[in-house]
């Protein structure tokens, strides 16, 4: 079975009102559950990632002040989130998660996390509801351990992934691209390896082209020991935050390219899921799944556990 990570910690009581759709992951893992992809004692549950883990890629008074409540008022106000303990726990948990995601897909060629993708967090700082970088924090983890010698990190959520890029810039064997929207947060981009800027309004057939060339030029390039993939849906034609015109058929198709064209290569792969912002959480829950049900999908195709 296509392993899956998730925690009870990763939707903790949150203010109803509040733009970010806290709820999604729980949501998300009772529609994995209802659909027949998953039983929920077959889901991997993460441990807390160590606080020496986290600091591969961020600084460590910034890791304890956040753990023990006391970010500056304008910290808190650029993460956007209202501080908890239980969201603390979630944060730490759901690196871990990400973390448990990339070793399990080392060990059996995919893996998906059921959150992750916080690739906008600083060494320092919390940004775009973003605490942790799960996505350079595993890179530096596995490389600096010596389980792989080079990362590429393939990020299709709708905005750039400024923090990782800044974060791995000066790691030689951590490959980060980003594919987003050019005319969207952040405003001031960083600079990623690679840089695939796309224009507001692209559909599907243009967004997949660009998918399959980029993926068929960089994985042969770089022979990479294991993708992350960011599948953010706020691609979405009706994500909130997105200004792109993908549909569900597209994103599905896009996650299967991805999962396909690394392991046809025998490159393991992770997933994570990225951004989506929708009001109606439950639609947006299922938007998430397109990730999940795809490479299940490929996992099946390839012959896989």
């Amino acid at each position: 079975m296509l392993p899956l990570i998730y925690h009870d910690d990763y939707s903790p009581p949150f203010p109803t009102n509040h733009r970010f759709p806290m709820a999604k992951f729980r949501l998300l893992r009772d529609h994995l559950v209802d659909s027949g992809l998953v039983r929920d004692e077959a889901l991997h549950r993460p441990q807390i990632c160590p606080a020496d883990i986290l600091a591969l890629a961020h600084c460590p008074d910034y890791i304890e002040r956040f753990a023990s409540g006391e970010l500056t008022y304008h910290e808190q106000r650029r993460l956007g989130l209202p501080w908890s303990e239980a969201l603390a726990r979630r944060t730490v948990r759901a690196v871990g998660g990400s973390l448990l995601t990339a070793e399990l897909a080392l060990q059996h060629g995919m893996a998906c996390h059921l959150a992750g993708g916080t690739h906008h967090a600083h060494y320092d700082e919390a940004s775009g509801f973003c605490i942790f970088n799960d996505l350079a924090v595993i890179t530096r983890y596995l490389l600096e351990s010596g389980r792989v010698g080079r990362v590429l990190i393939y990020d299709c959520d709708v905005h750039q992934g400024d923090g990782t890029a800044r974060l791995l810039e000066q790691v030689p064997d951590a490959i980060t691209v980003s594919l987003h929207c050019e005319k969207n947060f952040p405003a001031r981009k960083a600079r990623s390896d690679w840089d695939i800027g796309l224009p507001i309004g692209m559909g599907d057939a243009d967004y997949l082209k660009v998918v399959h060339d980029s993926l068929g030029y960089l994985l042969a390039l770089y022979q990479p020991d294991i993708v992350l993939y960011d599948g953010g849906v706020d691609v979405h034609k009706d994500d909130r935050l997105g200004y792109l015109q993908l549909t569900d058929a597209g994103i599905a198709a896009r996650d299967e390219a991805v999962f396909r064209h690394c392991l046809e290569r025998d490159i393991p792969v992770a997933g994570v899921i990225g951004g989506g912002y929708d009001q109606d959480h439950a639609l947006l829950a299922r938007r998430h799944g397109i990730l999940h049900h795809s490479a299940a999908r490929v996992w099946q195709a390839h012959g896989l556990g």
